[in-house]
Parts: structure tokens; sequence; C-alpha cells
């Protein structure tokens, strides 16, 4: 089998470097002081969860504290799938030389609950009840590295959702995997 060029694998990185871009040039846009990070009850009041987040992906809505915090970023939303996209940096490292498992999870978590978050309607809510992370491949310093958690929900029912997510280098790369069950809930 052929080996892909550098061209060929550099394509999808490109596309993802410009997707996130995109993103935070309409953040950018519409950045207002008064916004703090947080979503007000009375911003979102009335809104389904993807109306929320495409909010949040259009810019009318701050990015929550945690995305910076991890330097990762929402690119993708549907209903039921969630996409997230980030760089582990140095301050994400643990003592072993490779990204903290923490960070594997908090992405793949932020992706998966976003995916559950984009089917609540707008008298609904969630709260994780179980989380599952498999790491199955270290990110390290050799070479900076953006990878994309890819959430889906595979059940949602009228208590209780279920999601899984991978998180993929652009060279579709695995580098870990993950699984959520969710309780919804009348807000």
């Amino acid at each position: 089998m052929p080996t892909p060029s550098t061209d060929t694998l550099a394509d999808p990185l490109l596309q993802w470097l410009a997707d996130e871009e995109a993103v935070r040039q309409r953040h950018r846009a519409h950045a207002q002081p008064s916004m703090g990070g947080v979503a007000l009850p009375e911003q979102v009041a009335g809104q389904t969860g993807l109306e929320v987040l495409e909010a949040m992906l259009a810019g009318r809505l701050p990015a929550p504290p945690i995305a910076h915090t991890m330097d990762f970023i929402l690119v993708d939303v549907a209903e039921g799938r969630a996409v997230f996209q980030g760089e582990p940096l140095f301050h994400h490292y643990n003592p072993l030389g490779t990204v903290h498992g923490g960070w594997y999870a908090t992405l793949l978590d932020s992706a998966l609950g976003c995916a559950v978050h984009s089917t609540m309607q707008a008298n609904e809510s969630y709260t994780t009840l179980e989380l599952k992370v498999n790491l199955v491949k270290a990110l390290k310093a050799e070479k900076p590295l953006r990878v994309r958690a890819i959430a889906q929900v595979r059940h949602r029912g009228r208590q209780m959702a279920t999601a899984e997510a991978d998180l993929v280098g652009p060279d579709g790369v695995l580098y870990a995997h993950a699984s959520t069950t969710c309780l919804v809930f009348a807000r």
C-alpha cells in the first residue's frame, strides 16, 4: 500500500485550522465585555440545547471558561453530534513528558456532553452519570498536534442518554475513545 504524501496528510490539518480560525473570528466579532465567559440564564431561556450550542459556535454566546483553560474549542455541532478541537500545550503535560490523561478526558467529556446537550428540548437539562475513557496512544511533544474529539449520541431516551466519542488526529490516528451515560431531567 503506498504511503500518503506529506501534502495529503497536511490537507486535513489545514482544513481543521481554517475551521478553528472561522470560529475564533466569529467569537471576536461578537465579543462583549459583559459576557464574562458564562451564558446567563436569561440568554438561554426558551432555547433548545442545539440552539444554545449554535449560538456559542456563532459567537453570540461565550465559550465556557474551561475551553480557554484547556485550550480547546467547539468547531461543529448538529443534533446528537459535537466536535471539539484542541492542541495540548506544555502546561497540559504530566511528569512523564506526555499529555496528562485529564486533558484527554476533559476534551472528550466536553464533546460527549455537548452531543447530549444538542438533543435537549427547551425545558430539559442533563447531568453526567458516568464517563469512561480509554487512552490508546500518547500525545507527545515531538510534534505540535491538534486533535478532534468527535462525539455522537447513541441513545436518547426520556430519562437517559448515552454517547460515544473518538479523539483523533488529522491523519486519522486514534488517541483515545470514550463513552458517557447522562441523566435527562426537567429543568
